[in-house]
């Protein structure tokens, strides 16, 4: 009898304030070039690198946007696992919590090139880098990330797309259109929710330009 496939489950952790298109590219390109099942965009509730040096949007926000995102997206979905969790957001805590609700399955942590360079500075690093497998995904004006000691490493291509949620939020504040930006449905959740802009702005070509 054929050995049965372990289950591959790609962690895509971010505050995601907002979802961008560079994040679905991540994305969907890891889940092609790894065989990945599927791919956890996994909502922080309170991401502790952030919420010190700038506002972040309400948890339940982000995860709305994220889930009007990849509706329709084969193999990426949205988690509210460290929403459920409560407190302060910690990769390690989240990857232990998979690995107990999929035993024996292979994790994949799916970073950016520039925060592979922080990973020290993560909370219990040397448990987590024993728990799963490390996707860096190549970022524009970062070097391609090969290796990175104590880690086992799978680099990403991607196309190159130098876009922020900062960018993004800045775009938005300034009432200009999002379009191609985020996804549609992204932009109709921040304007049902009024995110980003305290005027009515509908954010969108469609709707007429922003005033």
């Amino acid at each position: 009898m054929a050995e049965k496939r372990r289950l591959r489950l790609g962690i895509f952790g971010g505050t995601f304030d907002p979802v961008h298109i560079g994040h679905l590219v991540a994305a969907v390109n890891t889940r092609h070039a790894l065989s990945l099942d599927r791919v956890l965009m996994v909502v922080a509730n309170e991401p502790w690198q952030k919420s010190a040096h700038h506002e972040v949007t309400p948890a339940l926000d982000r995860l709305a946007m994220v889930e009007a995102a990849v509706e329709g997206v084969e193999g990426v979905e949205a988690s509210a696992i460290e929403i459920e969790r409560g407190g302060v957001s910690y990769t390690i805590d989240t990857a232990e919590e998979l690995r107990d609700a999929y035993p024996g399955a292979e994790l994949f942590l799916i970073v950016g090139a520039d925060v592979a360079l922080e990973l020290p500075t993560w909370e219990r690093v040397e448990d987590l880098s024993g728990l799963v497998i490390l996707a860096v995904v190549n970022r524009p004006g970062h070097p391609r990330v090969k290796s990175v000691p104590g880690w086992q490493v799978c680099p990403v291509d991607i196309p190159a797309i130098d876009l922020s949620s900062t960018e993004v939020r800045e775009w938005a504040a300034a009432g200009r259109p999002l379009d191609f930006l985020v996804p549609s449905p992204v932009i109709r959740c921040i304007r049902e929710r009024s995110l980003y802009r305290e005027s009515s702005s509908d954010y969108s070509l469609e709707q007429g330009t922003a005033s």
